[in-house]
């Protein structure tokens, strides 16, 4: 009996877990129907010949670009269930060990997280205004203006974004059942509509989209930077794997390919009965089945919008923070949005950052068909670059099937980067553009703090420690504990020299504190290493970079109580544009000690001017 009680209650626990995973994982992908086909079909007649190869190309990109790449082969790249480009680049790292390669491969992860910025950009400003353009259908709004209509998306996103530094966890829970509403009505509508023709099932045979793409040319090559769009955010199942696990997502993307499919192809046999007569696909599928429940299908479909985009911010919330950790984004200030998961977290600048370029994006493009010309190019140089360093793990691994498999999808992923170059002049340039911003960013931080590291010539352990023997011994000690701390044990940084040497300020213990980020994403050991001297301990503290630490709670449990904590603070003087450019990125993000939320009355920062 109680083991069909136990059963019982781990299968409730595994469908509440695939219901979060629709809420938390499968906005984007789940929203492409609302635009997918209706942009396609702007760009060509809608023949029987067409729509039925489109519809082979959208699901045979679904399920190569989104089943294998991102469900099989990425999925089983786990660290300890987390995904995403930083775990690749971790296990690259490890695989590579200290060769030349590695700088090939931080390159690559710079370029894919600055192109997922551009598509976090993109994504809550082509999926809500589309949402909000089926007002046009309702009866009496279709002379709507286009301003109004943006006017209403523009204010859906500014409360959305308004709303994360309270945190979604409250909220997060309606995600999933809400998600599962839309998938259903996403199914019901296309199996209804599929009803009326049938003929549209033959698009599941890979021929109608090889025989597409042979008669059209060029122009079929082209369609193909279209065709991309229903699978924007297929690369969520990897990245979002650590909230959820691998198996809710597997189960839950069932159903979801299931409901997409059903939906492309309903709407694909809707536009062979109408020829392309209204103005989105979609909704008109649905409002020839029911005037009636059309306005809450609409109301529907804004909701499902606003909950991907919700995911998407939340994602570049947790990409900026692993940035962060390992040292390749500046330290923005963060804050914790739920008191019961620390992985719940706030990042101000990027928040605004992200409304105020959505904002541009709507107003810039004011037509949703017209910003798909943006959309689809990061997208495809994502998933390329993550076929790249996927293929390089299989073959380090010696992984040969998987190896082959990721290097035809890899080859597929960059034949449709090539088709969405077309979009580059007629606005795709913008998502280049705003995907510079992050890698410039990136590239101007890492290079500024190893330029500063060496400029401010750290003194080595055993040099620091035959003058700190002797001034510990000569001048009176203060009572009590102090921290400090150096990013390398064996590298002493000038501002401890000034504090004890100069300013002749030493304690009774001094504990020299070293943060080690390690290349997985969870994890944290601290220790005390060996004695350095009399009154001098070195105590390390090693984290995975998705780590959400509280220093002051390991430090305590180590049986730490410190009366003061020391840190460095650089002021850089320079007459060179790049070093003013890394040196306002210095002043704008707070010092690493603040960063940490160590108690503000222990506190004291010791400057150092540095010529750049």
């Amino acid at each position: 009996m109680e083991a069909t009680t136990s059963t019982a209650k781990d299968k409730d626990s595994g469908i509440k877990e695939i219901v979060r995973s629709l809420g938390l994982v499968f906005g984007d992908i789940g929203t492409s129907p609302i635009y997918t086909m209706t942009i396609i079909f702007l760009l060509m007649k809608p023949t029987e010949a067409n729509v039925i190869g489109v519809l082979s190309l959208i699901f045979w990109t679904i399920t190569v670009l989104v089943s294998i790449e991102y469900g099989w082969l990425a999925m089983s790249l786990g660290e300890k269930g987390e995904g995403g480009a930083f775990v690749l680049r971790g296990i690259l790292v490890r695989l590579l060990k200290k060769t030349r390669s590695m700088v090939f491969v931080t390159i690559i992860t710079f370029i894919g997280v600055s192109l997922l910025a551009g598509d976090g950009v993109i994504t809550p400003a082509i999926s809500i205004l589309s949402a909000v353009e089926g007002i046009l259908l309702i009866p009496g709004f279709s002379g709507t203006r286009q301003t109004t209509l943006i006017v209403i998306a523009g204010i859906i996103a500014i409360i959305l974004f308004a709303f994360q530094k309270k945190g979604t966890d409250k909220v997060a829970g309606a995600f999933g059942p809400l998600m599962v509403s839309w998938f259903l009505t996403l199914s019901l509508s296309g199996i209804l509509s599929i009803a009326h023709t049938p003929s549209v099932l033959k698009a599941v045979n890979p021929w109608y989209a090889a025989r597409f793409l042979w008669n059209e040319g060029i122009t079929g090559f082209f369609v193909l930077s279209e065709v991309i769009l229903c699978a924007t955010g297929g690369e969520a199942l990897y990245a979002d794997m650590g909230h959820l696990g691998r198996k809710p997502i597997i189960r839950a993307w069932y159903f979801v390919f299931f409901a997409l499919v059903l939906s492309y192809l309903g709407q694909g046999s809707f536009i062979l009965r109408h020829q392309g007569g209204t103005s989105n696909a979609l909704f008109g599928m649905v409002l020839s089945q029911s005037v009636v429940l059309y306005v809450p299908f609409l109301v529907l479909s804004i909701i499902a919008t606003v909950i991907a985009s919700q995911a998407m911010i939340s994602g570049m919330f947790s990409i900026v923070y692993q940035g962060i950790n390992t040292r390749l984004l500046p330290m923005f200030k963060v804050e914790y949005t739920s008191p019961r998961l620390r992985s719940q977290i706030y990042i101000g600048f990027v928040n605004w950052f992200l409304l105020l370029s959505v904002l541009f994006i709507m107003v810039e493009f004011r037509e949703s068909h017209r910003l798909a010309a943006a959309y689809g190019l990061a997208v495809t140089g994502t998933m390329a670059l993550t076929g790249i360093m996927m293929t390089a793990i299989f073959h380090l691994r010696r992984e040969w099937f998987k190896m082959t498999v990721a290097i035809l999808v890899t080859v597929v992923d960059f034949v449709f980067l090539i088709s969405n170059t077309y979009k580059i002049p007629h606005g795709g340039y913008w998502s280049i553009v705003i995907a510079l911003i992050p890698l410039l960013v990136m590239l101007v931080y890492t290079a500024g703090q190893r330029r500063l590291y060496r400029r401010i010539r750290p003194l080595p352990l055993d040099v620091f420690l035959e003058s700190y023997s002797q001034v510990y011994r000569e001048l009176n000690k203060i009572s009590g504990t102090a921290l400090y701390f150096a990013r390398d044990p064996q590298m002493v940084p000038p501002y401890i020299v000034h504090t004890m040497f100069r300013n002749h300020i030493i304690y009774e213990t001094n504990v020299i504190v070293s943060i080690k980020t390690l290349d997985q994403p969870f994890g944290v050991k601290s220790s005390f290493q060996e004695t350095l001297a009399d009154g001098l301990e070195a105590f390390k503290i090693e984290m995975g970079y998705m780590e959400v630490v509280k220093i002051e709670e390991i430090m305590k449990a180590a049986g730490i109580n410190e009366k003061v904590i020391f840190y460095g603070l650089e002021e850089i003087a320079t007459d060179r544009p790049l070093w003013k450019v890394f040196a306002t990125l210095k002043r704008l993000t707070p010092p690493f000690i603040q960063f940490h939320d160590l108690p503000l009355n222990k506190l004291h920062g010791v400057v150092t001017r540095v010529e750049m």
